[in-house]
């Protein structure tokens, strides 16, 4: 069994057709196809479903493109493992993450930076189910998602912070004096939301039928910047989680209103495959998670947007 047979075979189930399996690795799909052909024979089982053209994979070739996800990505944390000792930490670390946890990550992604400049980071803006399966699928390093929910065996967590929410608004929409906000009063102001296939604004909606109210909702986007545009110009307010607040400025004739009655929050926390060893860029990124207390930087951020707003009116 070679390490480029089980490579065919992944690359066979990402993009269930020859040509494109055999051309996402390099190679002719003559080769592709006798490199799997060769590895039914060592196993004497039928991986692939055949006719005239691929219809899928077998249940022991389900399993055994499971397993070959497993020691191909146990093959990578050996070589990045040994290449380490012999050169420092290098590589690339690829990190998924919610759309709300983004600006987040500066907090992690900067002290990771500094401490090993060799490391590359891919960071890429996921929902939670394709985190999942990224993960799974030994696609991802680790992620930032919501830990609320199943997690397939697999999957270990680190919690990381509280999301919490608050409404950002023009300034002439809120009270000087107010100090904070209930959902209630929230909902009958014209809001721009994110759309409701994201996982933030499933808890809005959960949050606003549990008070048996209705918000106004004016505008939605799955886009975060296109929706703090909107909200920009005065002509809508938002809810927000307060993880916003570490990238985005809020111009002085806005207001940052934490939400209370109820007060909502939801954990957020690191994802990682449970493979044992773990790689080094992901021991590497584990240290520092010890070592950033993103709850105390987060709350330090909104307490600061929150000062700053009673003194610009």
């Amino acid at each position: 069994m070679l390490f480029s047979q089980l490579e065919y075979l992944v690359a066979l189930a990402k993009e269930g057709h020859f040509s494109r399996a055999a051309e996402e690795c390099h190679v002719s799909q003559p080769a592709l196809s006798s490199g799997i052909r060769k590895l039914e024979a060592e196993l004497d089982v039928q991986i692939v479903r055949r006719a005239n053209r691929y219809e899928g994979l077998t249940d022991e070739g389900q399993r055994l493109v499971d397993w070959a996800r497993k020691i191909l990505a146990d093959r990578h944390a050996l070589v990045e493992e040994i290449r380490t000792m012999r050169d420092g930490l290098s590589g690339v670390l690829n990190l998924g993450s919610i759309p709300t946890a983004l600006p987040a990550l500066t907090l992690l992604t900067g002290p990771l930076r500094s401490t090993y400049p060799l490391v590359r980071l891919s960071l890429l803006s996921l929902s939670s189910v394709e985190i999942r399966r990224a993960l799974i699928e030994f696609e991802i390093d680790a992620a930032v998602s919501y830990l609320e929910g199943q997690y397939p065996a697999g999957v270990r967590t680190m919690p990381l912070y509280r999301e919490r929410y608050v409404l950002l608004a023009s300034a002439d929409r809120v009270a000087p004096t107010q100090e904070s906000m209930s959902w209630g009063v929230a909902a009958s102001m014209r809001l721009c939301l994110l759309t409701p296939d994201m996982m933030n604004r499933k808890f809005l909606d959960e949050v606003f039928a549990s008070l048996d109210c209705s918000p106004q909702i004016v505008m939605e986007t799955n886009s975060i910047s296109t929706l703090y545009a909107h909200v920009r110009d005065g002509s809508t307010s938002t809810i927000m989680p307060h993880t916003w607040l570490q990238t985005f400025r809020v111009p002085g004739d806005m207001r940052v209103v934490p939400l209370v009655e109820p007060i909502v929050t939801h954990g957020v926390g690191l994802l990682l495959p449970d493979q044992q060893p773990e790689s080094m860029l992901s021991r590497a990124l584990i240290r520092v998670v010890r070592q950033v207390n993103m709850t105390r930087a987060l709350d330090d951020t909104l307490r600061q947007h929150l000062r700053l707003g009673h003194l610009g009116s």
